[in-house]
C-alpha cells in the first residue's frame, strides 16, 4: 500500500530520523512495503522512510526506466535499514537531482557530490553489509541519506541549475541525442 509523499515545509523532512531498532520486525516489514510500493507508484528511483511519514533509518533504491530517467544500467531493488556512509571518494560530480518530496515544485537541480560512496547497512533480515556504489546509485544513496539527516537536495543544488521537469525532460533528451 502506497502513501502520499511527504512534501517540503511539513516538519518530518527537515528532522534528523532515528534508528530502527527491532531489526526485523513487523513494523519495519510495512515501512519497507510503503516505501517500495510508495517509489513505483511515484517513479522514483529512491524514497526515504522520512517521505512516507515515518521517522526512522530506511530507505529503498530501485533504478529503473522512469518518466524522467532512462539509466544505461539498472539495479535491483535494495533495502537499506539504518545506513551509513563510510567511505567517500575524493572526486566528486555535478549532476542532476529531482525529489518526489518537492514534486510539487517539479523542481531539478545540479548537485556536487563524492562520485563513489561505501554504505554499510542492515538489509529486511537484519544483517549488517556493505555495498560500494558509484555513478547513479551512489548519488541516490547520498541522497536519501541526506533525507533520513533532514536534509534536501535544494539545501546542496546551486540555484542558477534549477530548471523545471519539463525542461530538465528536453535537456536529457538533447544531451542523449
Amino acid at each position: 500500500m502506497s502513501k502520499e509523499t511527504v512534501q517540503i515545509g511539513n516538519p518530518i523532512i527537515r528532522t534528523k530520523s532515528r534508528r530502527e531498532s527491532s531489526v526485523p520486525s513487523a513494523q519495519t516489514r510495512k515501512t519497507v512495503s510503503r516505501l517500495i510500493d510508495s517509489m513505483r507508484e511515484n517513479d522514483l528511483v529512491g524514497m526515504a522512510a522520512p517521505q512516507i511519514g515515518s521517522n526512522v533509518r530506511i530507505f529503498v533504491t530501485e533504478i529503473r526506466k522512469t518518466k524522467v530517467r532512462n539509466p544505461a544500467l539498472q539495479d535491483s531493488l535494495r533495502v537499506f535499514i539504518n545506513p551509513k556512509i563510510i567511505v567517500s571518494s575524493k572526486r566528486e560530480v555535478l549532476g542532476w537531482e529531482g525529489c518526489g518530496s518537492v514534486a510539487f515544485s517539479g523542481l531539478f537541480g545540479k548537485v556536487r557530490r563524492p562520485y563513489s560512496v561505501t554504505v554499510q547497512a542492515q538489509d529486511i533480515e537484519g544483517a549488517v553489509f556493505e555495498l560500494k556504489a558509484s555513478g547513479l546509485l551512489a548519488r541516490i544513496i547520498q541522497h536519501e541519506v541526506d533525507h533520513l539527516n533532514g536534509v534536501l537536495f535544494t539545501d546542496r543544488a546551486d540555484p542558477k541549475t534549477y530548471m523545471s521537469t519539463n525542461e530538465y525532460r528536453a535537456a536529457r533528451q538533447r544531451a542523449t541525442a
